[in-house]
């Protein structure tokens, strides 16, 4: 049995969400996967399942800094607007490869965002979160 139900991924590296999506589902991380390359895409997609109610939404999401069109700072602002009664329940974490401390710090000051983690995914990334955000 997974984890979590749904985890969603933004970021604009078609082969980076490939290989996420393959170490989330053979670490029977999540029931469900879902990638976006825009976070245009991604916004409007958690707006609809926030209609649906909070069991449609995202359990968590890895969400990338630097993508065209809208940033990952962007994607927060307007995260922020969704109702509350959904995204409390979803746990935020940046994924990406920006090494700028500046990021990191921006990142870790947003309520939002559980914890900042540098590319690429892990089975140990997914362990840190089981055990520090999921399974408390």
């Amino acid at each position: 049995m997974s984890t979590l139900k749904k985890v969603v991924l933004i970021d604009d590296d078609q082969v980076n969400n490939f290989v996420c999506e393959s170490i989330i589902r053979n670490e029977k991380f999540a029931d469900e996967v879902i990638s976006f390359e825009w976070a245009e895409d991604a916004l409007k997609y958690l707006q609809e399942e926030s209609d649906k109610g909070k069991a449609h939404f995202p359990d968590l999401i890895f969400l990338d800094i630097n993508m065209p069109g809208m940033d990952g700072w962007s994607f927060i602002e307007e995260y922020r607007k969704l109702p509350p009664h959904t995204t409390t329940h979803c746990c935020l974490f940046m994924l990406s490869s920006a090494v700028d401390r500046k990021d990191i710090l921006t990142a870790k000051s947003n309520e939002e965002v559980k914890e900042f983690f540098s590319k690429p995914l892990s089975p140990e990334i997914l362990d840190i979160i089981r055990e520090e955000y999921i399974n408390n």
